[in-house]
């Protein structure tokens, strides 16, 4: 059965809740990355880590400049952080990623934020 970018949104976001309640906030997002992939892929998902992101200027490729954390199902892209507070150039660079990836969905995760 093909899962919906809602039921793999529903999915990501429990197993994020799941370990930031066990294992709480501090640790390196690269920890975080590991951990919600395991978790992802027990529960029947493809995940794939450090997505390349190739920039592509006028149909020419002018490198892979930056990486996504994490593509589940080919459909959504988490980004995942750990800081004390997002800001605002976590979004844009999630938009940019999702823009260059075409794609529609994206989520943000901040493991170190409390409440």
């Amino acid at each position: 059965m093909k899962l919906t970018e809602n039921q793999i949104s529903k999915l990501i976001l429990d197993s994020a809740f799941e370990i930031y309640f066990k294992l709480g906030p501090g640790l390196l997002e690269s920890i975080y990355e590991r951990i919600l992939a395991i978790e992802l892929r027990k529960k029947g998902l493809l995940v794939e880590t450090q997505v390349p992101i190739s920039v592509n200027w006028k149909g020419v490729e002018v490198g892979i400049g930056y990486r996504g954390d994490l593509l589940v199902n080919d459909l959504v892209l988490i980004e995942l952080k750990s800081v004390e507070n997002v800001l605002p150039v976590h979004a844009k660079q999630l938009k940019t990623y999702l823009k260059i990836l075409d794609l529609r969905l994206g989520l943000l995760i901040n493991f170190n934020e409390i409440g």
